[in-house]
């Protein structure tokens, strides 16, 4: 339950529709034990009316007695039939109440965790997969629903209608209830066994679910794949492995079950068993009626339901504790970057000063000690080998990361100064790996803003030399193109990428080498059209081509996070070291 607290504030903030809720449940348990009370009355009037029809037996009050009698069991059938009506009117209600308070709680919940999950920091999604996120906001909090809904308010019934029928019970016999209640004690010690067994078994249910729930995420993302590597069968074979697996974990816990509730019935069973038994003897001596053994077996049978619901109800709280759990870990979670305050307009002027950086994840150093100046309006290229730290320059200027060491200004003003969102509404960052929302190209390419014109959006599609692409389709820019893109091509997608950046108008462009799928005619288009924008805004590139970089403005040379050469295209030509080197090695490939 400490896990469970967590959702008290909700609990709260719905009090006074669960309140009535509460009420709702006490009075529809009170109209349901009254029914037995009514019953003995008729139990003991047709003990009653049956003796004394016997011994007016031929005489003529007998037939009197017969119509008294069928009037009174009519007016008795209608009492109870009125009990049971209003019962389930007030049931009906609890339900509306409670239940409601559960769906309620749900959306909140869920909302929280999303919104949770936006506030938190690129290297929380590196660490943690796809599958599971979505398993703790989905399939963990409908578990935590199944706590706040149907939980609660059987427990809540179970109680209030234990309660009312012990009262019953020990007002009409105490010897009797007391015999009658024997086996309640040993229920209770079952349950607090077998509620840490189920407790342990949930957690490992919800971690599979989540394991298998990553898995399929993953194989569907990468269906192209494996496709082409006619891995299928063997993708099957492992789901088929995990599916094994989850259905083994489920079935520990079903096994546990199976012995449970069997037991509580059992136990109530053998409480109507001494309920009989003790019950005779009380009525040999005079201290109850017959129809006090009828009113008991009812109360007995009535306390069966509210066994069988608190081992249910102990299943389904140790399975939202267990949910819970896995959602306060993320929740309690905070973002390792931290805000900053500063939301102006930025210039362009970027210094960075011996910034080292290393990824926390891979304990792999991505830069040392690199110092760079790239004044407002410029052109920044980077070039270098895979791996040589030019990404996560872009990343760090971005602030998905913080620096170890040194420090980023724009503007003389230090990186971590700045709000998130105020900086990077003002860059354009065209990322390398593209990604695109399943949606129509107009809104993938309008993504970055709250409201864009078709104009805008038709011009930032010719900027980026996508726009013939696209009027080509069948609907032009109403085209949907599928889950990441999939209908388009590589350079296609590149270049609706780039007019996503293009149409902000930011004050900053970062393009992580994203003109390796298109063409040198279109790279060439691309340029031209780019050198007109770039005019008065700090741009970055970062480029496997030297032909893409050649007229920046400065040019650094990138190996194992160190800067190896830096100046313009001419001057490291003229330098002869490793950028001329791999300016020649690339235009002998382009002559061949």
């Amino acid at each position: 339950m400490r896990e469970l607290a967590y959702l008290n504030k909700y609990f709260y903030k719905y009090k006074w529709q669960l309140i009535p809720g509460v009420a709702f449940v006490i009075i529809s348990n009170y109209f349901g034990i009254l029914p037995a009370k009514v019953i003995r009355e008729a139990f003991d009037l047709v003990k009653e009316n049956i003796d004394l029809y016997r011994l007016y037996d031929g005489f003529g009050r007998q037939d009197l007695i017969y119509n008294v009698f069928g009037s009174s069991l009519l007016f008795f059938g209608a009492i109870v039939l009125a009990l049971a009506l209003l019962r389930g009117l007030f049931l009906f209600l609890m339900r509306q109440s409670i239940i409601l308070i559960s769906r309620h709680i749900e959306y909140d919940l869920k909302n929280e965790i999303y919104n949770h999950y936006q506030e938190l920091d690129f290297s929380f999604f590196r660490k943690n997969n796809t599958g599971d996120l979505m398993n703790r906001a989905t399939e963990d909090v409908n578990q935590v629903r199944n706590y706040l809904g149907p939980a609660i308010m059987y427990a809540i019934n179970t109680i209030a209608l234990s309660l009312l029928v012990i009262y019953a019970m020990y007002d009409v016999n105490p010897t009797l209830a007391t015999y009658s209640l024997i086996p309640i004690p040993i229920i209770a010690i079952i349950i607090l066994f077998i509620n840490k067994i189920i407790n342990k078994r949930s957690t490992r249910i919800q971690a599979q679910l989540s394991k298998l729930s990553s898995f399929v995420q993953e194989t569907f993302s990468g269906i192209r794949v494996i496709k082409t590597y006619v891995k299928e069968q063997e993708k099957m074979d492992e789901f088929a492995q995990e599916s094994n697996h989850y259905r083994d974990t489920a079935l520990d816990l079903v096994r546990v079950q199976a012995i449970f509730f069997p037991l509580i019935i059992f136990l109530v069973g053998f409480s109507t068993i001494i309920t009989v038994y003790i019950g005779g003897i009380e009525v040999n001596k005079g201290t109850i009626t017959a129809g006090n053994i009828a009113e008991f077996i009812i109360y007995v049978n009535q306390l069966t339901f509210p066994a069988m619901a608190l081992a249910w109800v102990t299943s389904l709280i140790q399975r939202a504790a267990a949910s819970q759990k896995r959602i306060n870990e993320f929740l309690k979670t905070k973002p390792q970057i931290q805000n900053g305050a500063i939301t102006h307009t930025i210039e362009g002027d970027i210094s960075l000063s011996n910034v080292s950086f290393t990824y926390p994840e891979t304990g792999i150093k991505a830069l040392d000690n690199v110092s760079v100046h790239v004044p407002k309006g410029s052109t920044l290229a980077i070039i270098g080998k895979t791996g040589s730290g030019k990404t996560t320059l872009a990343n760090l200027l971005l602030r998905t990361y913080d620096v170890d060491e040194g420090s980023i200004h724009i503007d003389g003003i230090q990186l971590k100064d700045y709000d998130f969102g105020a900086l990077r509404q003002q860059v354009g960052f065209v990322p390398q790996q593209v990604f695109l929302f399943s949606d129509t190209i107009a809104n993938n390419i309008a993504f970055g803003l709250d409201h864009a014109d078709n104009d805008k959006v038709e011009q930032a599609a010719k900027d980026a030399a996508v726009y013939d692409n696209i009027i080509a389709f069948e609907q032009g820019f109403q085209t949907h193109i599928g889950e990441r893109g999939v209908t388009l091509s590589g350079g296609q997608k590149q270049r609706v990428s780039i007019a996503r950046a293009l149409i902000k108008d930011p004050k900053i462009l970062i393009f992580d080498d994203c003109l390796s799928a298109v063409d040198t005619k279109t790279e060439e288009h691309i340029l031209h059209n780019l050198s007109r924008i770039m005019k008065n805004r700090t741009s970055i590139f970062i480029a496997h081509r030297v032909s893409t970089i050649k007229n920046a403005d400065h040019i650094i040379v990138l190996d194992n996070g160190k800067i190896m050469e830096q100046g313009t295209h001419h001057q490291l030509l003229e330098q002869n070291g490793e950028y001329a080197a791999l300016y020649e090695s690339q235009l002998l490939q382009s002559a061949e």
